[in-house]
């Protein structure tokens, strides 16, 4: 059976800030580590992606895991 997709939010259970990157690894299925290193690996090798502003974007963006 198909199931829907889970909604994109931050968790409530892995978070080490806010629960951006957990909530973005739960939505898709992928690990929450690799997200996290994956996103620290382009935020630093990249010039044109600012990582420190686009987290706190998604921060204000993304609702907080329902209950």
């Amino acid at each position: 059976m198909n199931t829907p997709p889970r909604p994109l939010s931050r968790s409530l259970n892995d978070r080490m800030i806010a629960g951006v990157m957990g909530g973005i690894a739960h939505r898709y299925g992928w690990n929450v580590t690799l997200v996290r290193v994956l996103f620290v690996l382009i935020s630093i090798g990249s010039a044109a992606f600012p990582g420190i502003l686009v987290y706190l974007i998604l921060w204000l963006l993304i609702p907080n895991e329902a209950y």
